[in-house]
């Protein structure tokens, strides 16, 4: 069952965070996962949330997704962002298809 991280980015040091940019599709790539969303327009269609940035990843399932999260490469770019972004993370399991 496909699972889903997503990923509300306030970004407050554009060049530290251009570094963590970078650094993330290839640890994506190792552990299977992809981006479905990231960055791009946002429609505010009901509520108060406003994110200024959104990122959405999808991995096989959630064990892959938490994997990734404490992957040593996704951990050293992480590093790379310190000081550069406020982030809110979630990892949800998806619905299978069909």
């Amino acid at each position: 069952m496909p699972a889903y991280v997503i990923v509300d980015i306030d970004v407050t040091d554009p060049e530290r965070y251009e570094q963590y940019k970078a650094a993330t599709p290839a640890t994506l790539a190792a552990a299977g996962g992809r981006f479905l969303v990231r960055g791009g327009g946002i429609t505010i269609l009901e509520g108060d949330w406003q994110p200024s940035r959104l990122v959405v990843l999808e991995f096989e399932n959630l064990a892959a997704a938490e994997r990734w999260y404490e992957s040593a490469a996704y951990q050293a770019a992480k590093k790379l962002r310190e000081g550069g972004a406020r982030m809110r993370m979630v990892a949800v399991q998806g619905v299978e298809s069909g």
